[in-house]
């Protein structure tokens, strides 16, 4: 008998006319993690939809057979019902509902259509534990953190008798801590026998873990690495994703570093559900034409709550301080007013707070600037096309048009209509909070390039970004924060990853 517990054979699948899975196969072990790697719009994620039931038998083509069976899902509950389970990057928890509705919803534990409360409690404890989980079963998924949301979907998958577990960039948006708790936690299901495919383009997590490394590049399988076999390296993996070396991670920049653009005195900031504490303490921060500024930290560090109270006063109450451009003192107390003063923030959360998902690229890209693109408040429509053809072509966003739907783009080429919407508006300042979170390293070095090429223009720029790398790998200057305070500053050449943690570790143990 065969050790696989799945085999995909000869998929494809297109989209509008678009094949975006060309013959893929794939085969997963029992008892293995299976890492599943490519750049952003390779077919990743459509492949496990395929495999998940999301998309339909007759919606694609080739093969899925599981424990030796054909399968032919009709929806994804039909996956489910034989083992397989979907955990995708945006988490389906409901947020008023309690862990222990959460881990049985769709699935309660009832009997003559009543729910059983007691033993609804009893088995999410069980799961809870399993998975390492100390928190209440009462407790409300809104009020635990991102980490701990990740364990309850990994609970709600074993209560379904999981036998091959999906996930998908299951730590984009968790700290280094959580990470490898939940890495550890595959690592245990994996002695339990349960075969795991992962989704990641965080490399080092897939050699840490995976026992094989499937490559997709442009929705056809490229390799399979094996561990102990193949020389698994970062750099082959990122040759098999891209189809070429890429030398550098970050595209080097010859700064031409003016006098300051922008800067923030004596900032403070309140929590606005709770007045009375404060969030950001007395921030001092500065920076110059042409520079391109690190923010580093810790998660819950305060950087985003100080990014968003700057822009317009997103965030906060009570909020007190200067903000000077060109030495000139500045009033911004709402979004429109931060725009017209030069300044662009690129979320964090491009998905719930950066994009019209069901609107097209080309309303995305000129959403925020369609004073210049109108005249008498009426829209010119051709130079709003226009526009939108050309940061399609120069930021190289893969689309059928720039009439297609945002929300039907991979992660990385949404991230660059956010960016091409902000570009557009010709700021002077440009706050990126964690430009690159969950996009693969070809399209990270594209976004790298765009930045360095704006800072050449005298653009100033602040990066937000929890990988230390990418602060080090492109910031002329990198400022500390650590509980709502700046902690450090340091410059390119005694910036590193020691240098930042000894500030973090400093102030904590003085505070």
């Amino acid at each position: 008998m065969t050790d696989n517990i799945l085999e995909m054979k000869d998929i494809s699948k297109a989209f509008s006319g678009v094949k975006v899975l060309k013959n893929v196969n794939l085969q997963a072990k029992r008892g293995e993690i299976l890492a599943l790697v490519g750049e952003n719009g390779a077919g990743k994620s459509t492949l496990m939809n395929v495999l998940s039931g999301i998309y339909a038998y007759g919606n694609y083509t080739g093969d899925i057979i599981f424990e030796g069976k054909e399968c032919r899902f009709k929806n994804i509950k039909d996956s489910e019902k034989i083992g397989i389970v979907i955990i995708h990057q945006e988490l389906a928890l409901v947020p008023y509902l309690s862990i222990a509705e959460n881990v049985f919803l769709g699935n309660e534990q009832a009997s003559n259509s009543i729910i059983d409360w007691n033993k609804t409690h009893t088995r999410t404890h069980e799961l809870l534990a399993r998975v390492g989980l100390k928190d209440d079963s009462n407790a409300l998924i809104k009020d635990i953190g991102v980490g701990k949301q990740q364990l309850v979907e990994i609970a709600k998958a074993l209560s379904k008798e999981v036998k091959l577990l999906i996930l998908d960039e299951p730590t984009a948006a968790l700290n280094d801590e959580d990470s490898d708790h939940l890495l550890n936690l595959l690592l245990e299901l994996k002695k339990q026998g349960i075969a795991c495919i992962i989704i990641s383009h965080k490399l080092n997590e897939v050699t840490k873990v995976a026992d094989r490394i499937t490559v997709i590049r442009d929705g056809s399988t490229i390799e399979t690495l094996v561990k102990g076999q193949d020389d698994i390296t970062e750099d082959r993996i990122i040759k098999g994703m891209v189809g070429r070396d890429l030398v550098d991670r970050y595209p080097k920049r010859n700064p031409q570093i003016g006098e300051i653009m922008f800067e923030v005195r004596d900032w403070e900031v309140f929590d606005p559900l709770n007045e009375d504490r404060k969030v950001i303490k007395n921030i001092n921060l500065n920076v110059k034409k042409g520079e391109v500024v690190g923010i580093a930290g810790l998660m819950g560090a305060g950087r985003t709550e100080f990014a968003t109270s700057i822009f317009g006063k997103v965030y906060g109450k009570k909020i007190s301080g200067k903000l000077l451009k060109e030495g000139k003192e500045v009033t911004i107390n709402n979004v429109s007013d931060a725009i017209a003063h030069g300044l662009a923030y690129v979320t964090e959360d491009r998905k719930t707070a950066g994009l019209i998902l069901i609107d097209d690229i080309k309303r995305n890209i000129s959403l925020a600037s369609l004073k210049k693109l109108s005249k008498n408040s009426v829209i010119d429509d051709n130079e709003e096309i226009q526009v939108a053809e050309d940061y399609r072509k120069m930021l190289n966003i893969k689309s059928t048009s720039i009439l297609q739907r945002t929300g039907d783009l991979s992660g990385g080429n949404q991230q660059k209509v956010v960016l091409s919407r902000w570009i557009f508006s010709d700021p002077d300042i440009l706050i990126l909070d964690e430009p690159t979170r969950g996009i693969d390293v070809g399209a990270k070095y594209e976004i790298y390039t765009i930045i360095n090429e704006l800072a050449i223009q005298g653009k100033s720029i602040i990066i937000i970004s929890s990988e230390l790398p990418e602060v080090l790998g492109m910031s002329d200057r990198v400022y500390v924060m650590n509980e709502g305070k700046i902690v450090g500053e340091l410059n390119k050449e005694s910036a590193s990853q020691e240098s930042i943690m000894k500030c973090i570790m400093q102030s904590s143990r003085e505070g």
